[in-house]
This record gives C-alpha cells, structure tokens and sequence, in this order.
C-alpha cells in the first residue's frame, strides 16, 4: 500500500487586539504572529519564537467601539487614525509573510484560546485580500490541547491552573506581539507535553 504523503503544519502563534468583540462593527488594531515551530511525520520542532516574527498596527474601519475593549490594548484610536496601516495592505504584506515562513509546509495558525483571534483575522483576510493562508480551517486552539491532553472538560481551563512547567516565562502584555511570542512558547510545551496519564 503507498504511504500518503503528508506535508509539515507550520504553526504561527497570532495575537489579535481588537475594539469590539467582533468585526466589522468593530475594528482589528493591532496584531503579531510569531512562528512556534513545525510538525511532521517524525514529530513537532519547536522554533525560537522571537526569530520570525510580524506585527502592525491598522487604521480602525468604523467609528464604533468598546471603551473596556479598547482599554484593553492600551492603544490610542486618535493616533491609529492618523498612523494606523491601511487594513488591506497589511494584511497582504501578513499573506505574504505567511506564505514566505511556511513555505514547504500547511501554515496552521494557533491561538489561546483561537476563536477571538481567528475570527478577526480570518474576517480581515477574507474581506481586505479575498484570502486566507490558512485556508478557511487551518487553526488550532490551544486551550482545547490542553484540555484533550489534561483530561479536562473545555470550561475547566485555565492559564493559571496550568503545570508551571507548560507556561512562558514571558508576561502577557496585551501588545500583541509579546502576546503572540508568550503563546509560542506555551504551544511548544504543549506540543511536547505527554499530558496527563491518568
């Protein structure tokens, strides 16, 4: 019988600061990826998540927003109207980064937990580019990892429940490329935890 061949996940840890809970009303502000490593038949390699790294800040698209949403971030909407990159240009240089760090591989973007994260940025993809890089599945959260290898009901997550040893060392800034670094790490010890052997 002839071995299918599969090809390596290259694993982007995204971190997404937003306004609003979801698009559209609301806006994206900023967002970093930060590679954590590649998975292939032989197991998972865990990249330094500082060496490949991505990060803008964008214009906001409505007038909308949530004061403890943006509170949040700590960034500045007056100075993102001015200064902020152009959605969809930044998402096309985010593409194409993409495209570039996983070449050879299928880009799977991880997030803790994703659906916030995934949700923004695949919506800013589809609507500022037309594209994904990831394709319209290609995510993976981390908070369910755990859970599936802990052994524990989903809502019984938590960071801070956590063995230390799986956890970054890295505070979580809310600026969301040391968020995205931070996650990295984290999904590199899941990924060589064995979990729980209960």
């Amino acid at each position: 019988m002839a071995t299918r061949r599969v090809k390596p996940s290259l694993y982007v840890s995204v971190d997404v600061e937003a306004d609003g809970p979801i698009p559209g009303p609301y806006s994206m502000l900023s967002f970093g990826a930060a590679v954590a490593g590649v998975q292939d038949r032989d197991g998972f390699s865990a990249a330094d998540p500082e060496k490949l790294t991505f990060y803008r800040e964008l214009r906001p698209i409505s007038a909308e927003f949530v004061p403890e949403a943006l509170a949040v971030s700590g960034l500045d909407r007056g100075r993102l109207r001015e200064e902020g990159a152009e959605p969809a240009v930044a998402l096309a240089e985010f593409a194409g980064w993409v495209r570039e760090v996983a070449a050879g591989a299928q880009p799977v973007m991880c997030g803790y937990p994703a659906s916030y994260d995934w949700m923004f940025l695949y919506w800013y993809l589809i609507r500022f580019t037309g594209a994904s890089p990831f394709g319209h599945s290609g995510c993976l959260d981390m908070k369910t990892l755990y859970a599936a290898k802990a052994r524990l009901p989903l809502r019984a997550v938590a960071k801070g429940a956590m063995p230390p040893e799986l956890l970054s060392r890295r505070r979580h800034t809310h600026h969301a490329l040391d968020d995205a670094i931070e996650q990295a790490e984290l999904f590199a010890h899941l990924m060589a935890w064995p979990g729980d052997a209960r």
